[in-house]
């Protein structure tokens, strides 16, 4: 088994001051921790895996391909592979729980 703990694993991604985190990462499947500070940018591209994004806390929006929504603690926003998107208009701090399946660049 593998276990982790939020607190541990923020602090990490925080003293890395990298805005992203991976902390598992098996064939099938990968997690990480990706923080965007409040007005910050998301300069990221689309991925070759799919992804499933779970908003711990802060408020802002993401856009895929052509839909903007409104995100929030408890939102949870799936990402099918190779769709552009972007987290935009960050109010307040993003903490977000990534997962990728299979693993992130895994299809590359």
């Amino acid at each position: 088994m593998q276990a982790f703990e939020l607190a541990p694993l923020l602090e990490e991604c925080k003293q890395s001051n990298k805005p992203y985190l991976e902390f598992l990462k098996v064939p099938d499947l990968s997690m990480g921790l990706y923080i965007l500070p409040a007005d910050g940018v998301d300069a990221q591209l689309p991925h070759t895996e799919d992804e499933v994004y779970y908003v711990v806390s802060g408020r802002g929006k993401i856009l895929v391909a052509e839909e903007s929504r409104d995100v929030q603690a408890g939102s949870i926003v799936y990402v099918a592979k190779n769709l552009a998107h972007r987290f935009h208009s960050i109010e307040e701090e993003l903490t977000l729980l990534v997962f990728f399946a299979p693993a992130e660049y895994s299809n590359k």
